[in-house]
């Protein structure tokens, strides 16, 4: 960022809720323009599940450009592409190769969130952990930040990204009700043996898939397993699962995948939910960003992603043209993106015989399927 954009906030006093990946990439965002900066985070110490985490090429550019890191992320793993194989014997069907925009990135998410704060450290942000909020209150241009000890803050401006089931997006958007997507997701990070591949693996069978990718410089691997089914209701994303069902839903899992997935020890589970895109992204001087305003699927590997751009296009519209200019810059793609994640969900799990066809169609036209996404990938929304 040059010289000359640093100073545009100056002085200005914004409240961030939540230490989370759109948090801090927020919160430095504003301080680069000079703005004075509190981020409120409620766990008593910055620490992650562990867990991987993909930032393709439109997050790459906001982390870039805020001088999160340099051309090669340390520990973080370049893409070459995406292999789909069946889950049988681990038979390859097809290559997708890496977006033209650029490769994605795989990140080990404490990796990702030890960067950004200490970025945003260095930029003059303040972090005060074990600061539960429980409400907000505007009067007049003040908000008042409400916590769970008794205590309050006020503060000119608040950015609201403390997730779907945080305070900001209740107090802007109302309570709105989710819906059980019908699908689960598991979760599991194993040490590397050094014979895997060392690019995204996607393994389809009938009803499930699993996705995995190696992290810090291919020392682990990581596992997202996702299934069909109905008896399960929770959205928690640190419930740890029963490791003996885990085996027993995904044991037929043959190939390379099927003996990562014999080596998980520990495994944490939560339900997919369908939340709606806010309808609003402010009000007054509250906002909301990350997945307080569009909780999406895991199928496109973007939440993280659209929470970066958020960010950056938050700070951007702070020195123009206000927070409308914001909602109106963010709304329309969040809705496109979150709506493509939805229409991805059932492409990996049919069942016979439309597994197979779906399979030849992905053998002879494989190539043609990323660049349906280069709109996704190829936003770069510090240009």
């Amino acid at each position: 960022m040059t010289n000359e954009r640093l100073m545009e906030l100056k002085g200005r006093e914004i409240t961030v809720l939540g230490a989370g990946i759109g948090g801090l990439t927020a919160a430095l965002a504003l301080a680069r323009r000079g703005a004075q900066v509190c981020v409120l985070e409620q766990a008593a110490k910055l620490a992650e599940v562990g867990a991987g985490i993909q930032i393709s090429q439109n997050g790459m550019v906001v982390l870039r450009a805020l001088d999160v890191f340099g051309a090669i992320p340390a520990g973080a793993v370049r893409s070459d592409g995406v292999e789909l194989r069946d889950f049988r014997a681990g038979r390859m069907v097809t290559r997708l190769p890496p977006p033209k925009a650029g490769p994605t990135w795989y990140f080990h998410r404490a990796d990702l969130l030890a960067s950004l704060e200490t970025a945003a450290l260095g930029a003059g942000v303040r972090i005060e952990l074990g600061q539960q909020v429980v409400g907000l209150e505007q009067a007049g241009k003040a908000v008042t930040v409400k916590l769970a000890d008794g205590g309050s803050i006020e503060s000119p401006l608040v950015i609201g990204a403390d997730g779907v089931r945080g305070v900001s997006r209740a107090y802007v958007c109302g309570q709105q009700e989710a819906r059980f997507s019908g699908q689960a997701a598991w979760r599991a990070v194993v040490p590397a043996t050094g014979g895997e591949t060392i690019r995204a693996l996607l393994t389809m069978a009938p009803g499930r898939h699993v996705v995995t990718y190696p992290l810090r410089d291919g020392a682990w691997m990581n596992i997202v397993a996702v299934e069909d089914r109905l008896d399960w209701r929770q959205e928690s994303w640190r419930a740890e699962g029963d490791l003996a069902e885990f085996q027993a839903r995904f044991g037929d899992f043959g190939g390379e995948v099927g003996a990562l997935l014999q080596r998980v020890d520990k495994v944490h589970i939560w339900g997919l939910h369908l939340h709606p895109v806010a309808g609003s992204w402010y009000r007054g001087q509250v906002a909301v960003l990350g997945d307080a305003a569009h909780p999406t699927l895991p199928f496109m590997a973007q939440g993280a992603c659209l929470a970066i751009e958020d960010g950056w296009v938050l700070a951007q519209s702070l020195t123009e043209g206000g927070l409308a200019q914001y909602e109106a810059m963010r709304i329309d793609r969040a809705r496109r993106v979150v709506a493509a994640a939805r229409g991805n969900t059932w492409k990996f799990h049919a069942p016979s015989p439309f597994r197979e066809i779906g399979q030849i169609a992905l053998r002879l036209g494989g190539e043609r399927i990323a660049p349906r996404f280069e709109w996704i990938y190829g936003a770069d929304v510090t240009a």
